[in-house]
């Protein structure tokens, strides 16, 4: 009697292009850029790489969905009970933490400056710079500074996160990190010498908000009402 051949397993959920996105950001996550391959992604949906062609035209408008659907979902905290300084401030702690799980948007969101990614980060900030009352002709580069603050120490923070091998402890790694700088030419670092217990103690969610703070004091400052010179 003939042994019939068994048939591959066929997909439980139809073929979707949000399908399609959820497993690039999974495939992403564990493998990276490098990893991310219309024949890895076909191989982790169970169909071929043609279905996939059906839903997006090639891998970089794949990487900017996934950015996209993982940049849209920090923007969806309600803050509309919070001041401009608290919304600012859980917006750019959600992009940051973002990052840090994601570490591939940070180089994607810089990488499409004219695209939704970063624009809905800078839409957000925005609207949260005009609520603060600055004049219209400074709020695009109060929204910029903030913008470049965030991407600018996310993408750092997750670059270094990389750069440490797997299993590292990290408060062994900045205890090296911060005894090395302990030893440099006291004559040539003699700042960074100075503050290398704090690097030793630091926390990098906190630092990144002191940070935000400081360019929120300073964008206020610039463009606090003035009241009339006493008489």
């Amino acid at each position: 009697m003939a042994t019939r051949t068994r048939r591959p397993e066929r997909r439980e959920e139809p073929l979707s292009r949000e399908r399609i996105v959820e497993a690039a950001i999974e495939l992403l996550d564990t493998a990276g850029e490098g990893g991310l391959t219309f024949r890895a992604l076909a191989e982790r949906l169970a169909t071929g790489p043609g279905a996939i062609y059906w839903h997006v035209t090639g891998k970089d408008e794949l990487l900017n969905a996934a950015t996209d659907a993982v940049v849209a979902d920090t923007m969806s905290a309600d803050t509309t009970a919070t001041t401009p300084q608290e919304a600012i401030r859980t917006l750019a702690l959600g992009v940051f933490d973002a990052i840090d799980v994601h570490p591939w948007i940070g180089s994607q969101i810089s990488r499409t400056p004219s695209q939704s990614p970063m624009l809905r980060v800078f839409e957000h900030l925005g609207r949260q710079v005009q609520a603060l009352g600055v004049p219209h002709t400074a709020q695009f580069t109060a929204a910029s500074a903030l913008l470049n603050y965030i991407l600018g120490v996310g993408g750092q923070n997750a670059a270094n996160a990389r750069g440490v091998r797997p299993g590292t402890n990290r408060t062994e790694f900045l205890d090296a990190a911060a005894t090395a700088w302990e030893n440099l030419d006291p004559d040539e670092y003699a700042f960074t010498r100075d503050v290398a217990d704090q690097l030793r103690d630091h926390d990098d969610r906190t630092e990144f908000l002191a940070g935000i703070d400081l360019v929120l004091t300073g964008i206020t400052a610039l463009h606090e009402p003035t009241g009339p010179a006493p008489s």
